[in-house]
């Protein structure tokens, strides 16, 4: 039963996560964390930050790494946790494949039709609020802490957030090197 729930739950994910992974992962948050409880919000804070670091699309990495842990903590083994990993993921490719199947011959032919731009257009801000959500979803305590519980974490964590995102934008440091950096400084503030 829980292998069919873990293949509908991304099969639906990935039907309707317009707009990429990151797009896709307030939608992977709302029925992992919330709904079905397979992780806990820190357990998913984490899986993003593996997912965004590891090579691939992020709604791929995390349908992975969710099917995984949630066929493990089910009592199963580690070989059904694999068997998991590939439900999970087979599911949120299927609906894109699918999909992609079967309108790229109307797509090319139609493509600079006024209807189908008209489609995009709307599209557009969609995606844009859909990122947004996203990005929303991040900005938690498991991220932040907060400035009631733990003042010094909230404020250590602006501040690398801050030096991030300046550093990537206006100074155009190699995200990598940025991932790196950040984790540096992580353990260097919170590891010794």
């Amino acid at each position: 039963m829980i292998f069919l729930q873990l293949f509908y739950t991304f099969f639906k994910i990935g039907l309707f996560g317009f707009g990429g992974g990151y797009a896709m992962l307030s939608m992977i948050q709302g029925e992992v964390v919330t709904r079905h409880e397979w992780l806990t919000p820190q357990e998913f804070t984490d899986i993003v930050a593996i997912s965004q670091m590891t090579p691939g699309p992020i709604g791929i990495n995390s349908a992975t790494y969710v099917g995984y842990n949630t066929i493990v903590d089910a009592g199963y083994g580690m070989g059904m946790g694999i068997v998991g990993s590939c439900i999970a993921t087979f599911a949120v490719v299927l609906p894109s494949f699918i999909l992609m199947l079967a309108i790229s011959r109307f797509f090319l032919k139609y493509q600079k039709h006024p209807v189908v731009e008209s489609i995009f257009s709307g599209l557009r801000p969609a995606v844009v609020g859909l990122l947004a959500s996203a990005a929303l979803v991040l900005m938690n305590k498991e991220n932040f802490s907060s400035p009631s519980e733990d003042t010094y974490s909230f404020v250590v964590s602006c501040i690398i957030f801050i030096v991030a995102f300046v550093g990537t934008r206006k100074y155009k440091v190699n995200p990598i090197l940025m991932i790196v950096i950040c984790g540096a400084a992580g353990w260097l503030l919170y590891g010794i």
